[in-house]
């Protein structure tokens, strides 16, 4: 028979052990399930209630609640299959000196026999408790995720851990990383940062490693996954010159397939940085500058290149070919960067620009329709940007645009139509009608009276903007407005 001394001494250590939180108070905490393996629950029998077309609010919160709890079941079931895969390959001995239970927050638990001489010789936490020799027996509780704990434990067992990573998920590697770091298993930290420092990462778990690493208290090694993230200081001031070189290459590229890709690639992410400096999320500022820059630069080009193609005799028809490509890229090349402008908010300038480019309008008359219609799609942009209201420039710089390009345009719509899928009709044709209704009655009347008599003869071939007149007949004729000295407002309705 045991002596009282030595079962006070056996309740003392076992006290102690529970305060220290490795072993469970069997009258605070739910009794241990079976080891290793667990049957899996039965099906839940969900009760069916006669049709009712308007339920109770008691039956309404039942079934729902019913749909919770077969949810939980289905889950906590999943996990457990999970765990029973990993405990399976496990390399635990089947009877170890160190019983170790691990419990999740809605109950679910799992327990195995391990070495205490792994434990303590691969984490501190644990050669921090674990540090009488002897049998123990070991609950941790309340852990988010028991399978990663149980792939960290047996990584613990691993002797070349960057091949036991290879082939696993990002996501899988920040769990172990996190269990990882939270039982100061140093070797297990530093492999999982190897790794997540060598694979790509998808964008979102590019968010998913920044906040990770964010939270845990980590080694300086950790600073070297960022370094794909974050670039140096005298980098990021350096953005201009860096979107200047990206510009003048796509704009001087000798491939057109490429420049075409190339030029959706950029729109795409300046509208995403655009988008993204609004929550200021964003570093990345390209100057109004360097834009017009660019723009004075494809003018100058788009005029030089006219010329010469004016003044080519019939003799030297390779020479005009050459000079109508130039044409067709320039023009090009300018579309691109009036939507970056109006992207950005920053297209009011260009209108006027444009508007005034009276010797290039000339230029482009001389040139065969096939050639020059690519130019006269600016003039279909900014009426389309000014009609929905994204450009905001004063009616004289409206009408000088239209004085300017509108007969080039009306002269190249039906080739703009036939030759390119980059161009809507309904679009353009909506935006020069909303373009014209914002000028003054008498330019609206001048410019749509021009219009009606082309159209009859044109057809299809002119933009049918007939909305635009119907407006302004309405306009004219059937409600006039009088403005007197103190701008009071007379309606006359001549359809009474």
């Amino acid at each position: 028979m045991a002596s009282p001394n030595n079962n006070k001494s056996k309740n003392q250590l076992v006290s102690t052990m529970i305060k220290q939180g490795f072993i469970s108070n069997p009258y605070l905490s739910p009794s241990p399930s079976p080891p290793r393996t667990s049957n899996p629950p039965s099906p839940i029998q969900i009760p069916t209630r006669p049709s009712n077309p308007s339920p109770t609010l008691f039956e309404m919160m039942s079934e729902e609640q019913t749909r919770e709890s077969k949810h939980s079941l289905e889950s906590r079931y999943r996990t457990q299959e999970r765990v029973s895969r990993v405990l399976a390959d496990a390399p635990f001995p089947a009877v170890g000196d160190v019983r170790l239970t691990i419990a999740a927050r809605d109950g679910f638990k799992v327990s195995m026999d391990v070495h205490r001489r792994v434990l303590v010789g691969r984490s501190r936490f644990f050669s921090d408790k674990l540090q009488r020799n002897g049998s123990h027996s070991v609950e941790i509780l309340d852990c988010d995720d028991v399978e990663v704990y149980v792939e960290t434990l047996v990584l613990m067992y691993c002797d070349d851990l960057k091949k036991r990573l290879m082939g696993e998920n990002v996501n899988k590697v920040l769990g172990l990383l996190k269990i990882s770091s939270a039982i100061m298993f140093d070797d297990g930290v530093l492999a999982c940062l190897e790794y997540l420092e060598a694979v790509p990462w998808s964008q979102q778990e590019e968010e998913q490693v920044v906040s990770h690493l964010s939270q845990l208290q980590l080694p300086d090694s950790a600073a070297d996954i960022l370094q794909r993230l974050v670039a140096e200081p005298s980098t990021s001031s350096r953005s201009d010159d860096i979107l200047q070189r990206i510009l003048t290459g796509v704009l001087h590229a000798k491939d057109d397939k490429a420049r075409k890709e190339m030029k959706k690639v950029i729109s795409r992410l300046l509208r995403e940085n655009t988008s993204n400096s609004s929550s200021h999320e964003s570093n990345l500022d390209i100057s109004r500058d360097t834009l017009y820059h660019f723009c004075h630069r494809c003018l100058t080009s788009l005029i030089l290149s006219l010329s010469e193609a004016t003044s080519v005799d019939d003799n030297r028809q390779q020479d005009r070919g050459v000079l109508m490509g130039e044409i067709a890229r320039e023009a090009d090349n300018l579309q691109w960067l009036v939507d970056i402008l109006i992207d950005r908010k920053m297209g009011d300038e260009f209108v006027k620009l444009w508007a005034e480019q009276k010797e290039l309008s000339i230029l482009h008359s001389k040139i065969p329709t096939m050639y020059r219609h690519e130019i006269s799609k600016i003039t279909a942009q900014l009426c389309i940007a000014i009609g929905r209201g994204n450009l905001l420039v004063p009616k004289d710089v409206r009408y000088c645009l239209l004085s300017t390009w509108l007969e080039s345009l009306y002269d190249d719509f039906g080739w703009m139509k036939r030759a390119g899928r980059s161009i809507d009709k309904k679009l353009v044709e909506e935006g020069l009608g909303q373009t014209i209704l914002t000028l003054p009655l008498a330019q609206q009347q001048t410019i749509l009276l021009n219009w009606f008599d082309r159209f009859l003869n044109k057809g299809d071939d002119c933009p049918n903007i007939q909305r635009a007149f119907e407006v302004w007949w309405r306009r004219s004729f059937v409600k006039q407005y009088t403005v007197d000295s103190q701008l009071q407002l007379a309606i006359f309705d001549y359809t009474e």
